[in-house]
Protein backbone atom coordinates (compact mmCIF):
# COMPACT_ATOMS: atom_id res chain seq x y z
CA UNK A 1 0.00 0.00 0.00
CA UNK A 2 1.13 3.18 -1.41
CA UNK A 3 0.45 6.43 0.25
CA UNK A 4 -0.89 9.43 -2.00
CA UNK A 5 -2.22 12.50 -2.13
CA UNK A 6 -5.18 10.76 -3.07
CA UNK A 7 -5.90 9.41 -0.43
CA UNK A 8 -5.60 12.89 1.67
CA UNK A 9 -9.01 13.72 3.89
CA UNK A 10 -7.73 17.72 3.86
CA UNK A 11 -8.09 16.82 7.66
CA UNK A 12 -4.76 16.19 9.00
CA UNK A 13 -5.19 14.20 12.44
CA UNK A 14 -7.47 11.48 9.70
CA UNK A 15 -4.24 11.72 7.27
CA UNK A 16 -1.67 11.22 9.99
CA UNK A 17 -3.33 7.87 11.20
CA UNK A 18 -3.91 6.44 7.44
CA UNK A 19 -0.61 7.09 6.95
CA UNK A 20 0.01 5.21 10.10
CA UNK A 21 -2.34 2.34 8.91
CA UNK A 22 -0.92 1.68 5.68
CA UNK A 23 2.91 1.84 6.98
CA UNK A 24 1.59 -1.11 9.42
CA UNK A 25 -0.56 -3.05 6.77
CA UNK A 26 2.91 -3.14 5.17
CA UNK A 27 5.16 -4.43 7.98
CA UNK A 28 1.96 -7.10 8.27
CA UNK A 29 2.44 -8.10 4.83
CA UNK A 30 6.16 -8.09 4.78
CA UNK A 31 5.60 -10.09 8.07
CA UNK A 32 3.30 -12.66 6.20
CA UNK A 33 4.97 -13.20 3.11
CA UNK A 34 8.31 -13.70 4.43
CA UNK A 35 7.06 -16.46 6.58
CA UNK A 36 8.59 -14.68 9.97
CA UNK A 37 5.82 -16.82 11.73
CA UNK A 38 2.88 -16.46 14.05
CA UNK A 39 4.80 -14.08 16.08
CA UNK A 40 5.94 -11.54 14.01
CA UNK A 41 2.61 -11.77 12.69
CA UNK A 42 0.49 -11.38 15.85
CA UNK A 43 2.36 -8.55 17.16
CA UNK A 44 1.56 -6.82 14.30
CA UNK A 45 -1.72 -7.68 14.08
CA UNK A 46 -2.57 -6.71 17.79
CA UNK A 47 -0.72 -2.90 16.91
CA UNK A 48 -3.32 -2.73 14.10
CA UNK A 49 -5.92 -3.35 16.31
CA UNK A 50 -5.42 -0.79 18.94
CA UNK A 51 -4.74 1.67 16.33
CA UNK A 52 -7.67 0.95 14.18
CA UNK A 53 -9.68 1.52 17.92
CA UNK A 54 -8.02 4.81 18.09
CA UNK A 55 -8.63 5.89 14.69
CA UNK A 56 -12.71 5.26 14.49
CA UNK A 57 -13.17 6.73 17.56
CA UNK A 58 -11.07 9.84 16.44
CA UNK A 59 -13.53 10.10 13.09
CA UNK A 60 -16.17 9.29 15.06
CA UNK A 61 -15.53 11.96 17.78
CA UNK A 62 -15.12 14.24 14.84
CA UNK A 63 -18.38 13.22 13.44
CA UNK A 64 -20.60 13.38 16.53
CA UNK A 65 -19.18 17.13 16.75
CA UNK A 66 -19.93 18.32 14.14
CA UNK A 67 -22.85 16.91 13.66
CA UNK A 68 -22.09 14.40 10.70
CA UNK A 69 -25.42 13.26 9.06
CA UNK A 70 -23.95 10.11 7.84
CA UNK A 71 -22.73 9.45 11.16
CA UNK A 72 -24.37 5.99 11.69
CA UNK A 73 -23.91 5.06 8.61
CA UNK A 74 -20.25 5.78 8.78
CA UNK A 75 -19.75 3.63 12.22
CA UNK A 76 -21.39 0.63 11.11
CA UNK A 77 -19.02 0.54 8.28
CA UNK A 78 -16.28 0.65 11.24
CA UNK A 79 -18.34 -2.18 13.22
CA UNK A 80 -17.83 -4.28 10.11
CA UNK A 81 -14.69 -3.76 9.30
CA UNK A 82 -13.34 -4.59 13.12
CA UNK A 83 -15.53 -7.81 13.36
CA UNK A 84 -13.83 -8.85 9.42
CA UNK A 85 -10.56 -7.88 11.49
CA UNK A 86 -11.04 -10.17 14.34
CA UNK A 87 -11.81 -12.90 12.34
CA UNK A 88 -8.64 -12.11 10.21
CA UNK A 89 -6.67 -11.97 13.88
CA UNK A 90 -7.40 -15.97 14.56
CA UNK A 91 -7.00 -17.24 11.41
CA UNK A 92 -3.46 -15.54 11.66
CA UNK A 93 -2.91 -18.06 14.85
CA UNK A 94 -3.13 -20.85 12.39
CA UNK A 95 -0.23 -19.54 10.65
CA UNK A 96 1.43 -17.46 7.99
CA UNK A 97 2.11 -17.63 4.22
CA UNK A 98 0.01 -17.25 0.63
CA UNK A 99 -3.28 -17.51 2.32
CA UNK A 100 -2.81 -15.33 5.12
CA UNK A 101 -1.18 -12.35 2.59
CA UNK A 102 -4.55 -13.28 0.37
CA UNK A 103 -7.02 -12.41 3.30
CA UNK A 104 -4.90 -9.40 4.74
CA UNK A 105 -5.52 -7.79 1.24
CA UNK A 106 -8.46 -8.30 0.60
CA UNK A 107 -9.66 -7.76 4.31
CA UNK A 108 -7.67 -5.46 4.62
CA UNK A 109 -6.04 -3.39 2.05
CA UNK A 110 -9.23 -3.35 -0.04
CA UNK A 111 -11.08 -1.94 2.79
CA UNK A 112 -8.80 0.64 3.55
CA UNK A 113 -9.01 2.07 -0.34
CA UNK A 114 -12.13 2.00 -0.77
CA UNK A 115 -13.16 3.43 2.75
CA UNK A 116 -10.68 6.39 2.84
CA UNK A 117 -10.97 6.68 -1.26
CA UNK A 118 -15.19 7.06 -0.45
CA UNK A 119 -16.16 7.08 2.36
CA UNK A 120 -13.68 9.08 4.39
CA UNK A 121 -12.87 11.36 1.82
CA UNK A 122 -16.46 12.56 2.09
CA UNK A 123 -16.11 13.09 5.57
CA UNK A 124 -12.91 14.90 5.28
CA UNK A 125 -14.90 17.48 2.55
CA UNK A 126 -17.45 17.76 5.38
CA UNK A 127 -14.83 18.59 8.53
CA UNK A 128 -12.94 21.08 6.47
CA UNK A 129 -16.21 22.82 5.35
CA UNK A 130 -17.36 22.85 8.75
CA UNK A 131 -13.95 23.23 10.50
CA UNK A 132 -12.87 26.64 8.26
CA UNK A 133 -16.13 27.90 9.62
CA UNK A 134 -15.53 27.43 13.46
Amino acid sequence: MVWSSNFATGIDVIDEQHKELFARTNRLLEACQEGRGREAVGETLKFLEDYVKTHFATEEGLMEKYGYPEFLDHKKLHESFTKAFMELKEKAKEGTGLALVTQVNKTVVDWWVNHILKVDKKLGAFLGEKMTRG
